[in-house]
């Protein structure tokens, strides 16, 4: 059937359709299979994305027609399919009327995804107006109160130093609390890593007051504030409450000093909007484990890393991981700086359209994935600020003298790239940075060519 006539509005302005706001705007890399015109394809994906079906249907009226999705901008050298969405075809909630992301996800990536005369479509940017930016919660908490917490300026507040607990699995409560211990001693933010949790060796409930008592110890022999983020992630909304309540019981007095992570990529955007509307007065800590099934590089179809995290923002994420841009161990490249761009300023161009988000608070780029001292200065350089959570694994725990010295290295690389300094000159005044370069000398190979003959390590 040849939808084209009803789908399709190539007259449509994007200037016209973005300042006229009545629209979201979705653009995709779409390929049809070999032979299939790419007009008529687009038609039939703009259908199967919102009112249409394979065949003319006796229901259809006149309404029904004004919540078609458009095709309102091809070009097929480029595979680049643009479609207009009317903001009154998705759902909305029952007890607030506000915007659901998964109606958005069921729309813009649901059936058409499945299509068999598409060989791949995959989106790569959205646009959404002032009035559906109103209708999503977006954040409640952000990295400046996390800034507040440590003592430091909520504008530009700097770089904060974290770890994820090493190894991931496998350690009972006292070894996981003195870990955690040992890292704050420099440092000043520990995440439980994704697969952590309620495991039989290592039970929350035995756990967590451990965990607890050890920031304690920290802030009295540091002097400074320490910071938690746990691992809620569970299949049932009754089992995350539970975790939750438990651990701001636990917490207590200190429990501006715990955030809540969940796997929102995982466990989907009925775990992320629970919690931040549940515990609105927790920093909302975004855990993305499994995207690269759909966002990597090599996917065609599904979505984009950037689009998940300008997604998580709409969604209320005070921080979401957004890899090390190339720097660490995890695939990216330099140019994904402009997914934190576009979570943590109030308007940015992304890869198709410029996103203005009129005042809704920002998402923190958190940063992880094989990073140590090493390669923060590099990082630093490519982002153009350190206003960043960085949680260093391997880069704390492998510091050859002490999970306290690593943290201690990382915002030593950091004032390093702030002081404009060079590296391994850097090192020659600031121990642990320097024992960094023993301690991950591949890397230090890599980077810092003759850093061996410069500090004089044999």
């Amino acid at each position: 059937m040849d939808q084209t006539r009803r789908y399709v509005a190539l007259d449509l302005k994007e200037d016209d359709l973005i300042r006229e706001g009545r629209h979201i705007l979705v653009a995709y890399r779409m390929k049809p299979k070999a032979g299939a015109d790419y007009l008529s394809m687009a038609a039939h994906f703009a259908a199967e994305s919102s009112t249409g079906t394979n065949v003319e249907v006796s229901t259809t009226d006149d309404f029904t027609r004004r919540l078609d999705a458009l095709v309102y901008h091809i070009d097929e050298a480029r595979e680049d399919l643009r479609l207009a969405y009317p903001i009154d075809l998705f759902d909305r909630n029952v007890i607030d009327g506000r915007f659901m992301l998964v109606s958005f996800l069921t729309l813009t990536v649901g059936n058409n995804q499945g299509m068999g005369e598409i060989e791949h479509a995959r989106m790569i940017d959205f646009h959404v107006p002032p009035r559906v930016i109103q209708m999503f919660d977006g954040p409640a908490r952000g990295i400046a109160d996390l800034w507040r917490v440590l003592g430091r300026p909520v504008d530009a507040g700097g770089y904060i130093a974290g770890t994820i607990i090493k190894p991931k699995l496998g350690l009972r409560p006292e070894p996981f609390a003195k870990a955690a211990y040992q890292f704050w001693l420099g440092g000043d933010f520990i995440k439980n890593d994704e697969p952590q949790g309620n495991q039989v060796f290592a039970p929350i409930r035995k756990t967590l007051p451990l965990v607890y008592d050890a920031l304690k110890r920290a802030q009295d022999e540091t002097g400074q504030a320490k910071l938690f983020s746990m691992n809620i992630s569970a299949d049932d909304y009754h089992e995350m409450r539970a975790r939750a309540d438990f651990a701001l019981e636990t917490f207590g007095p200190d429990a501006d000093k715990l955030a809540f992570l969940v796997d929102g990529y995982l466990g989907g955007p009925g775990m992320v909007t629970t919690i931040r509307r549940q515990y609105p007065g927790q920093f909302l800590h975004y855990h993305r484990a499994g995207h690269g099934a759909i966002t990597s590089p090599s996917s065609k179809r599904g979505y984009s890393a950037f689009v998940l995290a300008k997604m998580s923002r709409l969604q209320g994420a005070s921080g979401i991981h957004v890899g090390s841009m190339g720097h660490g161990k995890m695939e990216g490249e330099d140019e994904d700086k402009w997914i934190a761009y576009m979570i943590e300023r109030d308007a940015c161009q992304g890869p198709v359209y410029y996103q203005d988000w009129h005042g809704m608070k920002p998402t923190a780029p958190i940063i992880s994935g094989g990073m140590n001292a090493l390669r923060l200065p590099g990082f630093f350089e490519n982002l153009g600020h350190g206003n960043i959570i960085n949680t260093a694994g391997g880069g704390s725990y492998g510091h050859i003298d002490s999970p306290a010295a690593g943290a201690r290295s990382l915002r030593q690389a950091y004032e390093c790239w702030k002081a404009g300094a060079d590296p391994v000159e850097w090192a020659r005044e600031h121990r642990d940075f320097a024992r960094a370069f023993v301690s991950f000398p591949d890397d230090a190979d890599a980077l810092y060519p003759g850093w061996r003959e410069k500090l004089g390590v044999g």
